[in-house]
């Protein structure tokens, strides 16, 4: 039988993903599919690189967590995004990372058009993390 969690403990287990990861983070978009883990190292062409505010992230509620602040930058490379990956300040630790596709296709970040080009503003209107009760 699987745990069931209560919504404080939910909450407390979104708040510790950016409180773990740290201040500054960075948000790193990346062409392919997403690596093994967190600990294998990148792979594919790295589109973007967002420093995010030093609070990143509202308050867990409801066993939910959502950005806070601006989360835009300027597109380094060009490409189909295709994995995220949040980072500490330094860059070279990985504390989450995702799918991305467009909206409505279901992945962990979707982009109104994951093709990204040199040049480009991209700015993430939207990422929640959700705690749920298996």
């Amino acid at each position: 039988m699987a745990l069931k969690y209560s919504v404080a403990v939910r909450n407390a287990r979104l708040d510790a993903v950016e409180s773990t990861i740290g201040t500054g983070a960075l948000l790193q978009l990346f062409t392919g599919a997403a690596p093994a883990n967190c600990a294998a190292a990148d792979s594919g062409t790295k589109l973007i690189e967002i420093t995010l505010p030093s609070d990143w992230m509202n308050a867990a509620s409801g066993g939910t967590k959502t950005k806070l602040g601006t989360w835009s930058d300027t597109v380094i490379a060009n490409g189909d995004a295709g994995y995220f990956r949040i980072k500490d300040s330094t860059g070279t630790t990985c504390g989450a990372q995702g799918t991305v596709t467009a909206t409505g296709g279901g992945g962990d970040l979707t982009l109104d058009n994951i093709t990204l080009a040199i040049g480009q503003v991209l700015t993430e209107n939207s990422f929640t993390l959700t705690a749920g009760n298996p």
